[in-house]
């Protein structure tokens, strides 16, 4: 099995503004989409981005606040699952909650680092 990571972007919208239902009825989508990859034993891990100010470091020691206005798009979380091929991989996402509300789903392959 090889190592894929799915990358979740969606457009920048600060005027989105979900209720606490709106919130609740989202995660649940994500967490029945990530257990049935789960229950096929190829969940690796996941992470959530925060969509609250980041920091940039640049060369020279420049530190940047971000995100930026003039931001199109946001990178909101990756999952790596396990797949046969890539083909498996993109099955996979077929079922991503983004996809439902315009955003879309990056998948890689993870290059293993050597210790």
């Amino acid at each position: 099995m090889t190592e894929f990571m799915m990358i979740f972007r969606n457009d920048y919208n600060p005027s989105f503004k979900p209720t606490p239902e709106q919130m609740q009825a989202s995660v649940k989508q994500w967490q029945d989409w990530m257990g049935g990859i789960a229950a096929q034993g190829k969940f690796v891990g996941t992470t959530r981005l925060s969509s609250e100010g980041s920091k940039i470091l640049k060369p020279n020691h420049v530190i940047a606040d971000g995100p930026y206005i003039e931001m199109k798009e946001i990178v909101g979380g990756s999952l790596n699952v396990k797949a046969s091929s890539m083909e498996e991989a993109l099955k996979l996402a077929e079922g991503c909650p983004i996809l439902q509300i315009g955003g879309n789903v990056e998948v890689r392959k993870v290059i293993p680092m050597n210790n």
